[in-house]
């Protein structure tokens, strides 16, 4: 490899800034009602987003998905389309029409995603593995998302529901400490103890005995799965 190629290489690398958005009650557009936009669509609204979807025509899926956060407009597109709006995903069929998407957004300062076609994108959609709060995201830069896909399927299996389990009682661990004055340096070692001593390991194989016992033994008194509302039930593990 020159070394042209290797600066090339290292500058498409560093292309992308990685981060997470907060789209609860965003306005996000979508052009385009075929099975890639109803994927996108649907992603957007597993985050709470309110998607307006402009295209000529529409799946049954998305058809039938169609409530007061998914509003579905049956027209093209037009540059109107992008007032008021975070971010835009562009996913029709036509090329001609998803470089207009890209270059209205671009004139107008919006996030702009462009489906398979990184060079008309100014964010990338990662793939995403969703444990409840535990979110991790794959990206290959628009390189291969065949690859970022594999690698998906490949953390879903190691990571279980367990990982959303933990973060819950982490969570409600640490809300019950911050309420008790504890400063939040001196919950450092306390969650590493319950780490290393394999709550989530017990977690995972419903052992809610030994839950309660490291629970107290790391936090004492008044740390235990009913007081934090993590009575072992169906509803909770």
């Amino acid at each position: 490899m020159s070394k042209q190629q290797a600066a090339s290489n290292k500058q498409q690398s560093k292309r992308c800034y990685p981060v997470n958005l907060d789209i609860r009650k965003r306005n996000c557009l979508v052009v385009g009602g075929g099975t890639v936009a109803t994927r996108k669509i649907k992603t957007l609204s597993d985050f709470n987003a309110i998607v307006t979807v402009v295209s000529p025509q529409f799946s049954q899926e998305l058809i039938r998905m169609a409530n007061n956060e998914i509003v579905l407009k049956k027209r093209l597109y037009r540059k109107s389309d992008l007032e008021k709006m975070f971010l835009v995903i562009g996913a029709t069929d036509d090329k001609a029409v998803n470089r207009q998407i890209y270059a209205d957004a671009e004139q107008l300062n919006k996030l702009c995603n462009i489906a398979d076609q990184p060079q008309l994108c100014n964010f990338i959609l990662p793939a995403i593995v969703n444990r409840g709060d535990l979110l991790i995201a794959i990206s290959t830069s628009g390189r291969s998302p065949a690859f970022a896909k594999k690698l998906r399927k490949e953390l879903e299996s190691q990571f279980g529901e367990e990982y959303a389990l933990l973060l819950n009682l982490m969570g409600a661990i640490r809300e019950k400490l911050l309420s008790a004055a504890h400063e939040p340096e001196a919950h450092k070692p306390l969650f590493e103890q319950l780490l290393d001593a394999g709550l989530l390991a017990m977690i995972k194989d419903k052992r809610y005995e030994d839950i309660n016992a490291l629970l107290y033994q790391v936090l004492g008194q008044g740390y235990d799965l009913a007081s934090l509302n993590y009575a072992p039930s169906a509803d909770c593990f």
